[in-house]
């Protein structure tokens, strides 16, 4: 039976980027996230769609169906100054706030004497995935999981870390 849209869906995984393990969550914690929702990448959420608790998978997601194909514009030159207090290394990751008030991650591509080439790229745009992939569980959301979007398992609270009890979500 398909995984269906709204029902929470736990996964452990393993993506290479056709170079090297870019992250993997085998034998830690599962991903939990509620189905259909954008919560993870579109062509692993279509790849995952049909299997079912216990099964794995090995499955290849194409750039555009992942992280999108790499934009050779999406690069842009920013005076040094703006950096300063920073060790700035080419390769890395630097986070700021978008246009949209939400946190951007860009690469440090190039470092002169005067600027700063940063690429807005995600690390992984251009690029396509092979995941291995395991169904842990899948199950009905909960009416609160539905109206907030998040499984419980990604709730935390306050309590969390002082022995809140019972509701808690952590």
């Amino acid at each position: 039976m398909a995984i269906e849209t709204n029902q929470i869906v736990s996964i452990e995984y393993e993506v290479n980027d056709g170079e090297k393990v870019v992250d993997s969550n085998i034998g830690g914690e599962p991903l939990v996230f509620m189905f259909g929702k954008g919560q993870i990448i579109p062509g692993l959420e279509n790849a995952i769609i049909d299997m079912t608790i216990g099964q794995r998978a090995e499955v290849t997601v194409k750039a555009k169906d992942a992280y999108g194909e790499y934009d050779s514009e999406a690069i842009q030159e920013v005076p040094k100054d703006q950096f300063s207090g920073i060790d700035l290394e080419v390769g890395m990751p630097l986070y700021g706030q978008g246009e949209d008030g939400g946190t951007v991650q860009v690469t440090v591509k190039e470092i002169g004497d005067e600027s700063v080439i940063i690429d807005f790229n995600h690390p992984l745009a251009g690029k396509d995935l092979a995941f291995v992939v395991v169904i842990n569980n899948i199950r009905e959301a909960s009416a609160d999981e539905l109206m907030s979007g998040i499984p419980v398992e990604n709730q935390h609270d306050d309590c969390c870390g002082t022995g809140g009890g019972t509701g808690c979500g952590c």
